[in-house]
């Protein structure tokens, strides 16, 4: 009965490939939340942009409902009616 032999050659090269392997890894994890929080962090840079531009919009509206003649003519296309004032419908008018 012959003793096995231990190849240590094959046992050393298959703990160098696991340990590449490893740190393969260990380097590709945080490597693909990087690009991924990149890209979220980009799409919320164009959210945030968005959200200016509504902003700025919203303020010139404002702005420009400040004005009494503004603000009445909103108001009248509501179908609001100033007190006293009779109010009429008038239905069937062309487009």
């Amino acid at each position: 009965m012959a003793a096995a032999r231990i190849r240590w050659d094959r046992i050393g090269r298959w703990a160098l490939i696991g340990v590449f392997v490893l740190v393969l890894y260990l380097y590709i994890g945080p490597s693909r939340t990087f690009v991924s929080t990149y890209f979220e962090a980009k799409r919320k840079r164009a959210d945030v942009e968005e959200l200016r531009a509504e902003n700025r919009r919203l303020n010139a509206r404002r702005a420009a409902l400040m004005r009494p003649s503004a603000l009445e003519r909103e108001a009248r296309r509501l179908g609001m009616v100033k007190a006293g004032e009779k109010e009429y419908v008038v239905r069937g008018l062309p487009r």
